[in-house]
C-alpha cells in the first residue's frame, strides 16, 4: 500500500522522534488515517506514535477535538483555520508533543473554483512553540497521489517541529 520510499520517510521521522523523546499524535480528515498507518506499518512505532484521530466529518471535527461548528460554517472544513484548530485539538485531546492535521479535497469530485481538489491544508503543532501551517495545491493528481503527497508534506512538518 505503501511506497518505499514513503516507508523510508516514516522509519527516519520516527527515528527522529524517538531520539528527541517526543510522542506524536495526527488529526486526519482527507487523509482518513493514512498518517498514522504509514507510520503504524513500521514494528516498534507505538513508542512515539501515540494516536491518530480520523475525523472525517465535521461532526467529528467538533466532537472528538474540539473543532468549533462555527468556525467550520465560517471558513468551511478545508481551510486553515480548521486545520490549526484541527492541530491543536488533536494536541488538547491526547498525550502527545506534537500533533499533524490535513484537511483537503482529495477528489475526484467535490471541489469547487474556490477549493480545488487537491488543495489540502496542514497545520503541526508542538506543546508550547507556534503552529505552522501549509497550503498545498497538489492539482488534481489522482485521489492517491493527493493523499500521498499530503503525507509527505505532513512528515516535513513534524520533522520541522521536532527541531523547532
Amino acid at each position: 500500500m505503501f511506497s518505499k520510499d514513503l516507508i523510508a520517510k516514516a522509519e527516519a521521522l520516527l527515528a527522529t522522534l524517538r531520539a528527541k523523546k517526543l510522542m506524536l499524535a495526527t488529526a486526519e480528515s482527507c487523509t482518513g488515517g493514512l498518517i498514522a498507518g504509514v507510520l503504524t506499518e513500521i514494528a516498534g512505532s507505538s513508542d512515539v506514535v501515540e494516536r491518530g484521530f480520523v475525523t472525517y466529518s465535521n461532526e467529528a471535527k467538533n466532537e472528538l477535538i474540539g473543532v468549533p461548528m462555527a468556525m467550520i460554517r465560517e471558513h468551511g472544513a478545508v481551510s486553515r483555520e480548521v486545520a490549526l484548530a484541527m492541530a491543536a485539538g488533536a494536541l488538547a485531546h491526547s498525550r502527545a508533543d506534537i500533533t499533524v492535521a490535513a484537511t483537503g479535497v482529495a477528489g475526484p469530485g467535490g471541489g469547487s473554483a474556490a477549493k480545488p481538489v487537491g488543495l489540502v491544508h496542514l497545520a503541526a503543532e508542538r506543546r508550547g512553540k507556534p503552529a505552522i501551517h501549509r497550503e498545498c495545491r497538489f492539482g488534481d493528481i489522482g485521489r492517491h497521489g493527493i493523499r500521498m503527497a499530503s503525507i509527505v508534506v505532513a512528515f516535513e512538518m513534524v520533522d520541522e517541529l521536532t527541531r523547532a
